[in-house]
This record gives structure tokens, sequence and C-alpha cells, in this order.
């Protein structure tokens, strides 16, 4: 059976074609900032004109909310958004991802376009966001602890005492200072102490090799579980 993976982040698309569990092909996609949408349509008809039995989508575009599993007033879920991102609903599809095993579930949109061109191969498609499918792959200890996912560009990381949810958040990252300060900036302000903090980090750890080496400087306890290398780790390997 082959499987086609996509992963969207803020300004690259990610594809991965699978036959069982052995990757065949994968590449990434940057687009020009000025013809964004236009440009990742083509691509994206590019790809899906290969052979593929069913597609795995993963959103980590940062149009998104976080609340508690059960919360059920899904008209509200663009209202919701619009608290964090300006979002236009005409252009976005409004998507569910739950996570039953931490009792959350996050709202977030997905370009209109791209998703009835998905929609419309006619094979099964299954899309969720890359902070829930994130969440199921974590396995934290007791403790405190930040666990850090790098994409291209951007990153989104979790704080959790225990099992409990504490934080998580999606953000664009042009400036490595400036992430590090909202990272030491959150850790005051939910009372997690720098040094009884563990970090994990996760994703394009190669490609961030100055943020990471940063973030030792502060930090005591720090571990890279993956890097995202090619054919070896993905996000949304099964």
């Amino acid at each position: 059976m082959e499987k086609l993976n996509l992963l969207f982040t803020k300004d690259s698309v990610f594809y991965q074609f699978m036959r069982s569990k052995s990757v065949k092909e994968e590449s990434s996609f940057t687009p020009d900032d000025e013809v964004l949408q236009d440009s990742v349509l083509e691509k994206l008809n590019a790809v899906l004109e290969k052979k593929t039995d069913r597609i795995t989508v993963i959103s980590a575009l940062n149009h998104f909310t976080m609340v508690p599993e059960g919360f059920s007033q899904h008209d509200a879920g663009y209202d919701l958004i619009a608290l964090n991102a300006g979002i236009d609903a005409d252009k976005e599809e409004l998507m569910l991802a739950v996570n039953k095993k931490y009792g959350v579930q996050f709202y977030y949109t997905f370009p209109k376009d791209l998703y009835h061109r998905l929609k419309g191969k006619n094979i099964p498609v299954n899309f969720n966001f890359s902070g829930e499918k994130f969440l199921s792959s974590i396995s934290p200890r007791s403790g405190k602890e930040i666990h850090i996912n790098l994409h291209h560009n951007q990153c989104e990381f979790f704080a959790l005492n225990g099992k409990k949810i504490k934080l998580y958040n999606n953000l664009d990252m042009t400036s490595e200072v400036d992430f590090l300060y909202f990272i030491m900036f959150s850790l005051s302000k939910i009372d997690f102490g720098i040094n009884e903090t563990r970090f994990y980090v996760y994703g394009e750890t190669s490609e961030n090799e100055t943020f990471i080496s940063e973030l030792q400087k502060f930090v005591k306890q720090l571990k890279i579980v993956y890097d995202n290398l090619p054919k070896k780790k993905f996000l949304i390997n099964n």
C-alpha cells in the first residue's frame, strides 16, 4: 500500500511517500511568500498526480486554540482561534483534533482550497494538528518538563508537570534570541524553575543547532530525543 504523508508549516510543505514502512520518496518545498498559496496548490497538484492509496495530513499552521476535551460549542471555534491569530473564515476550514490521553482538544484551521483539493482525491484522507500529534508522542515522567518540536523557521512546545499540560504554543521562529526570551518568560509565568525543569528537543535539530547551543547555555537538563534525518524520523511516522 502506498501512503502519502504531508506536513504543512508556516512557510513550507514536506511530503513523504511510503510503501509499507519504507520511505520511497521525500522532499520539501518552500515557496515565495508573495505567491505562497498558489505555489503550494500548484506543488500539491503535482504531488497528488502520483499514485497513492491514502493520505495523512499534518498541519503545523499556527491558527489554533486548545480547550478541554468535551467542549462542544464548535461554532465558537473560529472566534476562539481569532483571539490568537487573524483568520479569514471564508478561506479557512475549521478542524478539530482530540487528545483523550491528556483530556484536551484543538481547534485549528486549514486553507479551504487545499482542503477541498485533498478531499477531492477520493481516497482516504486523515487530517490532524501537529500539536495533537506531537502531544501523542510525548511520554512525560514526574516533574516539570518542556518538550520542544522544531520545524523550519517555526517551533511548538509543551510545558508539562507530570501529565498535566501547563502551556502549549506554536510560534514563528525568525529570531532565536526572541524565542529563547519567550521560553524563559513562559517558565517564569508558570513557576517552572530553570534548574528543576527538564528540556526535550525533537524535530529539525540539525537545522537549528544555533538555537540549541544557545538554549544549553541556560538549561542544565537538556536531551535531544531525535532529529528528523532523511528517511529516519518524521513527525507523522506511524
